[in-house]
C-alpha cells in the first residue's frame, strides 16, 4: 500500500501540462450542477418563505405550497439520477484515464463515458446511492462507513460493463476492505488546501478538484493491485 504522498505525487506527475484541460472538465461540471439543480432549489427556497408569510390557519394555501415544493424536490430529484449519477461516473473516470493512459481529453471522455453506458450507469450510480441511504437510517456512521466501502463502484462499473451494478458495488466492497481508512485519510490530507481555497472565494476549488480526483484515481489502481479478483 503506497502512502497518501505518493498518490498526490503521481496525480501532479498526471496533472503536469494538463492543467488546463482539468481546470475546464472541473468548470463544466460545475456549470451543469449549477444549471440543473440552482433552479429547483431557489424555487423550493423561495416557497419556504411564502410558508412563513402564509396565515397558519389557511390550511388550504399550506397544503398548496407543500405540493409545489414536493414538485420541485421530484425535478431535483429526477435532474440527479437521469444527469448528474451517470455524469459523475465520467467526470471520476476522465481522471481516471488521464493518469493511467495520459488522455488529456477530459471533458470529451467525461460525456464519452457518461453515455457510452447510459443506463448502466444510471442503475449503478443510483443503486449505490438507495444502498448509501438505507444504512444511512440506521445512524449516520453506519452510512458514512458504506460511503467508502462503495467509494471505487464508479471506477468499477466503467472499467468492468459486464459486472452488474450489484456485482460492481459488491467488488467495491471487497477491494475496500481495510482501506476504507486509507481513503478518508487521503481525502483527509487535502482539508489544508480546502480551507484555503474558501480564501479565494471558491475559484481554488477548480484546481484542488482535479487534484483530488487523480489521487482517487492512484488510490483506485493501487488498491485494485492488491485485489485478488482483478
Amino acid at each position: 500500500m503506497k502512502t497518501n504522498q505518493d498518490y498526490k505525487n503521481a496525480a501532479l506527475n498526471a496533472l503536469r501540462g494538463n492543467w488546463a484541460p482539468a481546470i475546464l472538465a472541473m468548470v463544466v461540471f460545475t456549470l451543469i450542477e449549477i444549471v440543473f439543480l440552482s433552479p429547483s432549489l431557489y424555487y423550493q427556497f423561495t416557497l419556504q418563505d411564502t410558508i412563513s408569510s402564509l396565515d397558519p390557519s389557511d390550511m388550504a394555501g399550506m397544503m398548496d405550497v407543500y405540493r409545489k415544493i414536493m414538485g420541485a424536490s421530484s425535478l431535483t430529484s429526477l435532474a440527479s439520477v437521469f444527469l448528474l449519477y451517470p455524469l459523475l461516473i465520467g467526470f471520476t473516470n476522465t481522471f481516471r484515464y488521464l493518469f493511467v493512459k495520459g488522455d488529456n481529453r477530459l471533458t470529451e471522455n467525461m460525456f464519452s463515458i457518461t453515455f457510452k453506458r447510459y443506463w448502466h450507469n444510471v442503475w449503478g450510480y443510483l443503486l449505490m446511492y438507495i444502498f448509501i441511504a438505507l444504512w444511512s437510517l440506521l445512524f449516520i456512521i453506519p452510512g458514512i462507513v458504506k460511503v467508502f466501502s462503495y467509494a471505487m463502484t464508479p471506477y468499477i462499473l466503467e472499467e468492468n460493463p459486464e459486472l452488474s451494478a450489484n456485482d460492481a458495488i459488491d467488488r467495491s466492497r471487497a477491494m475496500m476492505k481495510g482501506h476504507k481508512f486509507d481513503l478518508f485519510y487521503l481525502y483527509l490530507s487535502f482539508i489544508g488546501w480546502g480551507i484555503l481555497c474558501i480564501f479565494t472565494l471558491g475559484i481554488g476549488f477548480f484546481w484542488l478538484g482535479p487534484y483530488m480526483y487523480t489521487s482517487t484515481a492512484a488510490f483506485y489502481e493501487d488498491i485494485k493491485s492488491e485485489y485478488n479478483g482483478f
